[in-house]
């Protein structure tokens, strides 16, 4: 009978600010986290993330490589960030092709939401389940698939 290669969950070669809280288990490696945040449990972040300060990342969300995180941002349970998009038809062979994601400060983002690789300015909402595919440079609150403006802030 063969026998799974197994892995652990782990907590490698982060830079932590000052009181931060985690909630394990948790995937968390090469990234940085800043001042007076928390993490959820069931929470990747992978490698050159850069999480502000004072900012809420809960459980079972996904934070790609190439994401930065403003100050003051909550991540609510169930967001996906995305960095591939799939731009040859399949998944990509090289990093070379992974697109960024910046999501300034004050930024909210609903559970089960879907952050493709944009820009979000400051102060927005994204609500629950929403998929972000373009760039946000309006304040405001936005929903959908995609994701529209339906107030500005």
């Amino acid at each position: 009978m063969n026998k799974p290669k197994l892995m652990q969950s782990q907590i490698r070669d982060v830079e932590f600010g000052a009181h931060v809280t985690i909630v394990e288990p948790v995937n968390l490696y090469e990234c940085k986290i800043g001042d007076d945040c928390f993490i959820g449990p069931f929470v990747e972040i992978q490698r050159d993330v850069i999480i502000g300060n004072r900012c809420k990342i809960q459980s079972h969300s996904f934070i790609c490589e190439l994401v930065t995180i403003g100050d003051d941002c909550v991540v609510a349970h169930g967001v996906m960030f995305i960095n591939d998009l799939f731009s040859t038809g399949c998944p990509a062979g090289s990093k070379d092709l992974w697109k960024s994601t910046y999501i300034g400060d004050h930024v909210s983002i609903g559970s089960n939401a879907t952050i493709l690789p944009v820009r979000i300015c400051n102060h927005v909402v994204i609500g629950a389940g929403s998929v972000v595919t373009k760039d946000i440079t309006i304040p405001g609150i936005y929903a959908g698939n995609p994701a529209k403006l339906l107030r500005k802030l």
